[in-house]
């Protein structure tokens, strides 16, 4: 009875919230360590020190109690990642694949990793869990955190975003792990189409690729139908 609680007082109202978004908070130009609508992630719930939206934060602890009580337990491995923060993976993987052309490059780290600037891990609303390869959520273990996740995360607002391409989804790969809370992400994604455009994702290596990928089409709006149906 208490897990119903939750889903029926919280998310109505945090979907009616008001809510002050900006240009530089979804393309990631922001410090979130000194946002006050961020909070740091107890350990208890994470693998390493990370920030979210306080919102996710509190719809996430729902859902850990939640998947508790059913012998299944949640660890985020990654949270808010900042402009900076993404640069850095970005550059690292552009660096490694230095033996590909600047298109091809750019297609290979975008099967898994995001152009800084284009990222939800922005905005405090998205999560990986548990682990980073779709091959661990085939094992015993992984299934069924997987199978649990799949019946019971809506519940508390979060829905895998990246989910397999059979439908005609374009961007990034399948990622079960990858957890995103829409109560938040819906609006912000609205924002992020009604004001950004190719020409803001700039200041790394290898954006140049940004307009003939179609980064925003195919990859910023790359993700399942029932996120695009979220309301």
């Amino acid at each position: 009875m208490a897990t119903k609680k939750v889903i029926i007082d919280t998310l109505p109202t945090i979907k009616k919230k008001k809510l002050n978004i900006t240009k530089a908070f979804v393309l990631g130009t922001f410090n979130y360590k000194t946002d006050s609508t961020f909070v740091k992630v107890n350990s208890e719930y994470s693998a390493k020190p990370l920030y979210l939206k306080s919102e996710v934060n509190d719809a996430f602890i729902n859902m850990y109690n939640a998947a508790k009580q059913d012998g299944i337990f949640l660890v985020i491995l990654s949270g808010t990642r900042n402009f900076n923060e993404q640069k850095a993976i970005w550059e690292r993987k552009w660096n490694a694949y230095s033996n590909l052309k600047p298109l091809h490059r750019a297609q290979k780290i975008l099967e898994y990793s995001s152009m800084p600037s284009s990222s939800r891990h922005h905005w405090g609303t998205d999560l990986d869990l548990n682990n980073l390869s779709n091959s661990y959520f085939s094992t015993e273990k992984g299934k069924a955190l997987y199978n649990w996740l799949n019946s019971n995360a809506h519940r508390f607002g979060f829905y895998q975003v990246y989910t397999n391409k059979k439908n005609g989804r374009t961007g990034y790969n399948l990622e079960k792990w990858h957890w995103s809370y829409l109560p938040l992400a819906k609006p912000y994604l609205e924002f992020y189409n009604a004001n950004i455009n190719v020409d803001d994702i700039n200041g790394f290596k290898g954006f140049e690729t940004a307009k003939d990928l179609r980064i925003i089409e195919n990859y910023v709006n790359g993700i399942s139908q029932a996120a695009k149906n979220y309301n």
